[in-house]
């Protein structure tokens, strides 16, 4: 089988290397997967290069998040031979990998692939974080970040509860894409003043932001907030940490905190997790629901597909295929 590995951190365009491998056996427990698509995520390149959460345990294959068709089922008879599934692991960028059969999930019919492989990261991270945020029909937020695939699942998922949706871009082309997606407010940092026009147009501030940025970006957004206003802290693109201002966070009694979504999902009980599953492919395969594919490349052109993932203002997800 192909799979894409690396043996040092690095940036994946110089570290990454495509080989052939055995295909590997399941255990009794595990079915073995014929993954069929994959997206790429700003976590799958931070994990590249060392960056993330979870360090690579080298020569490590990279990715997090994909789909697939099972070719041989668990022992039990749990999930069948040709059940085509969705799953989170580290390592599915390659042809075929092996899971616990109690770590997969199955795809629902309406659910074609190129959703399927994105359909659990980003979509439940926007979920979760909406659940967590409190925030009420009419009130406001901030996604920095907004045309990244989180912001547009978060603006949909926010408008659909009432909730009134700012976001920051860095390229006048992607304001009306968020507009059309239900976005009420969308300011190009590049060119704009953030903490000046936020105040401005939501009567003097916003009560939560949704920060995947940090740096000089993430302390801009986090002077939006109005008196007790929240920032939730899920990503770290600028690879810079954000300057506090700690008479901000005093005087307007601020919080800030961060959000993972492994941890968050750990903490969910049964019925919980059941509610949310049902509540994210609900919407994923709602037909108002827009879900953007910027292009899709074979494995062995990952080095295309990282060039396109890493293309300023692009306006959907990268996908490599088998």
């Amino acid at each position: 089988m192909k799979e894409l590995i690396f043996e040092e951190i690095g940036m994946p365009v110089e570290v990454l290397q495509l080989r052939e491998s055995p295909i590997p056996s399941p255990k009794p427990h595990e079915v073995l997967i014929r993954v069929t698509a994959r997206n790429i995520n700003p976590a799958d390149v931070m994990f590249i290069r060392g960056m993330y959460g979870i360090a690579p345990k080298l020569p490590s294959s990279a990715g997090f998040e994909a789909c697939g068709v099972v070719e041989k089922g668990d022992g039990a008879g749990k999930v069948k031979e040709g059940t085509r599934v969705m799953f989170t692991s580290v390592g599915t960028w390659r042809e075929y990998l092996t899971l616990p059969a109690s770590l997969v999930i199955p795809v629902p019919d309406a659910m074609p692939d190129e959703v399927a492989c994105q359909a659990f990261v980003n979509p439940m991270t926007a979920y979760g974080m909406l659940e967590q945020s409190g925030l009420k029909t009419g009130e406001w937020l901030l996604i920095t970040a907004g045309a990244s695939a989180f912001g547009k699942f978060a603006i949909q998922m926010a408008k659909a509860k009432g909730i009134l949706v700012t976001a920051t871009v860095r390229h006048d082309s992607q304001k009306d894409v968020l507009k059309d997606l239900g976005a009420d407010l969308v300011i190009n940092t590049e060119t704009e003043k953030l903490q000046k026009v936020v105040p401005e147009k939501t009567d003097g501030g916003i009560q939560v932001v949704f920060d995947a940025v940090g740096g000089v970006l993430g302390a801009k957004a986090l002077a939006c907030l109005r008196p007790k206003g929240r920032m939730m802290v899920f990503g770290a693109l600028a690879l810079d940490n954000m300057p506090i201002n700690s008479g901000l966070l005093i005087f307007k009694n601020l919080s800030i905190e961060g959000f993972w979504l492994s941890t968050w999902m750990a903490e969910l009980n049964d019925q919980e997790r059941a509610i949310a599953f049902r509540e994210v492919f609900g919407f994923l395969v709602s037909e108002n629901s827009k879900i953007d594919v910027a292009n899709s490349y074979k494995l062995e052109d990952f080095q295309a597909a990282l060039e396109a993932f890493a293309k300023p203002g692009r306006n959907g997800k990268i996908l490599l295929i088998s």
